[in-house]
């Protein structure tokens, strides 16, 4: 099989992989919130292009339950950091960017949440970083600016981007310790959904 072939299956499975998590999971939440309320118009469309990475292959406690597509980031170092890396640990991931506004405004929660939870719970801040509109010395600065003590990853690759079928940020990911999904919202998250999600996450790592 040639390598053109066998890039092709790839991106296939990832298409599937992402509509089938878009579907069990977000497009419910999105459902119900658009009964109520119309599209935030500050919603951002994210670009994926790149070849994404193979699915987790983390077991299901739940025959139901979605297992958490596996991705490699990098760390400030530059070091790759995959999902797969905090396997029994619970994990939120949050995709954002410095130019999104709704994303920015979410930071504040987010930080405080770390403090609060970052010993129990493994954030994944990813920065949607392409090289252009979103530097990585631009995030360092903004970082700086604003003193936000959570871990970020760049996702230089949009390895991440591309298996959880991101086209608008924010958007975040709860993910159990067995690495199955336990919920996710695209758009911004208030304080309280998401100190509710991280608590669900705790309360399911106790059971």
């Amino acid at each position: 099989m040639s390598k053109k072939e066998v890039l092709r299956i790839a991106l296939i499975a990832a298409a599937f992989m992402a509509i089938l998590i878009l579907s069990r999971v977000f497009y419910p939440r999105l459902a119900a919130a658009y009964r109520d309320r119309p599209p935030a118009a500050s919603a951002e469309t994210v670009p994926v292009d790149t070849a994404p990475a193979e699915a987790a292959e983390i077991p299901e406690a739940d025959p139901d339950a979605v297992a958490a597509p596996d991705f490699t980031v990098y760390d400030g170092e530059g070091a790759p950091v995959s999902f797969s890396d905090f396997a029994g640990t619970p994990v939120v991931i949050n995709f954002w960017a410095t130019w999104c506004p709704p994303c920015r405004g979410e930071l504040p929660a987010f930080d405080e949440a770390y403090k609060t939870y970052g010993e129990d719970i493994q954030f994944l801040m990813v920065d949607l970083t392409d090289g252009s509109r979103e530097t990585k010395e631009g995030v360092r600065d903004f970082l700086q600016e604003t003193g936000y003590t959570f871990p970020v990853f760049y996702d230089t690759d949009y390895s991440g981007a591309a298996v959880y079928g991101v086209r608008s940020i924010p958007m975040t990911v709860f993910v159990r310790a067995d690495g199955t999904i336990l919920d996710g919202q695209i758009g911004a998250i208030s304080e309280s959904a998401l100190t509710a999600g991280l608590e669900e996450l705790l309360q399911t790592e106790n059971k």
